[in-house]
């Protein structure tokens, strides 16, 4: 049930996604900086105001990362992402939630357009 309860709470629709990101370092407010993480994140959904992700390192909630986001077709965002919440997986893997900082309208819409391609490939399936 609790998984139906975090599915409403949810301000916009989750899409599936593959993509790979390097997270070098992550950094939070006072000028806190851990550098060399060397990390691989997995994103498997994305929406308007965050990503799903799965990473072998564990990465502390609250931190923030910069972030590469392509959506193919020439549409990709550099952004900032905040880690909001973590839980374990099997085979020492972390799933992580976080959300977009300061992303402008105009590239959140790029997550609209990705919306409209999907649909439009899984119709002419």
């Amino acid at each position: 049930m609790q998984g139906k309860d975090n599915m409403d709470r949810r301000r916009y629709k989750r899409l599936p996604i593959d993509i790979r990101l390097e997270v070098d370092e992550i950094f939070k407010q006072d000028y806190v900086v851990i550098k060399d993480i060397n990390a691989s994140a997995f994103v498997f959904d994305i929406s308007r105001s965050g990503i799903g992700f799965i990473c072998e390192t564990e990465l502390p909630v609250g931190y923030y990362f910069r972030a590469y986001i392509n959506l193919g077709e020439g549409d990709f965002f550099h952004v900032v992402i905040r880690i909001i919440r973590v839980t374990t997986s099997e085979f020492h893997r972390y799933i992580y939630g976080a959300e977009f900082v300061g992303l402008a309208p105009f590239l959140a819409d790029k997550v609209d357009k990705y919306e409209k391609k999907l649909k439009l490939s899984n119709e002419a399936e």
